[in-house]
């Protein structure tokens, strides 16, 4: 499998981009193809004693920042390290591409250059994230502000698919963020979308509101991207503020590190549970061929996981388990309507 990656997007890159991919050509058994300022990558990596072993380099002069807008990966940095990657993986020549970069950027270029499957409206962000119980995907988090109700449908489609072939959930249970988990709840997006989600053939378990989305509700929630990206941020500072009073509550004193000691295995594995950097970052679901989007912080460890999650995006053959998805539903709709032309 072969995996291209901009070399020069994120907070970090190249080097801890570059550490990532190492690892990840290591265990994974994956080939990279960098794009990017050679020069500065191999100087980087010389440096920094970063293996390049199985990495080819593309060498392009541009880097789109995180200030810059999002289109201008289609105009003033058409030659930036993401564009090419993105071109590059719609010309075949890698089986997907991920970026730490401008995550609007990645939205436009992946659309406009990868393109959607055949029938999806929009691309959506769709980040896995730690619950009580396992994990729950989140779609949209912010790809898509203003939505339509079709849209929240084809969300939860998408993100079945994925929880199946990649997280191994059978029957996912798919669940629409709201105000309230009655039926009426919500403004007339999510009357709608309630409707449709109820009857796609999905899991739909019906409304799910914020505070119960960690307390295991649903494997899939499907939220507007302003919604979903509201509840992605709070989570990650909730749980950020949450592991640094424990800690605080474990360092008062020396009675305190004592106990500290004794559940020190227990505190470790909750901090893992509750890290984003095990998740590495998101698909962007909806392209027709393999996109991610990793955290823009990402250091080395944060990489290597998106990488290992992509590469199970990729064995899972998620993009063709969607386009069927979707192409089935409408000849579903097609035969209930009575469109027989439409239906073949």
């Amino acid at each position: 499998m072969k995996i291209i990656v901009d070399a020069f997007g994120g907070d970090n890159a190249p080097l801890e981009i570059l550490k990532g991919c190492a690892q990840a050509v290591a265990e994974l058994d994956v080939d990279i193809l960098l794009t990017g300022r050679e020069e500065e990558i191999r100087r980087v990596a010389k440096e920094h004693e970063v293996s390049l072993n199985r990495m080819q380099i593309i060498d392009v002069p541009d880097v789109i920042t995180m200030e810059e807008h999002a289109g201008e990966i289609m105009k003033s940095k058409s030659n930036s390290s993401m564009a090419e990657a993105l071109r590059r993986l719609a010309a075949g020549e890698g089986d997907a591409c991920i970026s730490a970069g401008n995550s609007g950027a990645l939205v436009v270029g992946a659309t406009l250059i990868i393109k959607r499957i055949k029938g999806i409206k929009r691309v959506a962000f769709a980040p896995v994230m730690p619950k009580r119980e396992g994990c729950f995907m989140l779609i949209d988090s912010g790809a898509n502000v203003d939505c339509k109700p079709d849209m929240l449908r084809q969300f939860g489609v998408m993100g079945s698919v994925y929880m199946q072939k990649v997280m191994n959930i059978d029957h996912p249970r798919v669940a629409l963020a709201n105000v309230g988990t009655e039926e009426h709840k919500g403004g007339d997006l999510q009357h709608e979308a309630f409707a449709l989600l109820k009857n796609s053939g999905l899991n739909f378990v019906g409304n799910i509101e914020a505070r119960d989305i960690p307390l295991d509700a649903g494997d899939v929630i499907v939220a507007d991207g302003f919604t979903g990206n509201s509840i992605l941020k709070t989570y990650e500072g909730v749980a950020i503020l949450l592991m640094g009073k424990l800690k605080g509550i474990f360092t008062k004193n020396s009675l305190n590190k004592l106990a500290a000691a004794i559940v020190l295995k227990d505190i470790k594995a909750l901090q893992k549970t509750m890290d984003y950097n095990e998740y590495g970052g998101a698909p962007l679901m909806g392209c027709a061929k393999p996109v991610f989007k990793a955290h823009g912080s990402a250091k080395a460890k944060t990489f290597y996981n998106a990488l290992r999650l992509l590469k199970f995006y990729v064995s899972g053959g998620v993009v063709d388990e969607i386009a069927s998805s979707i192409e089935n539903y409408k000849k579903n709709t097609a035969k209930e309507s009575g469109d027989e032309d439409a239906a073949e």
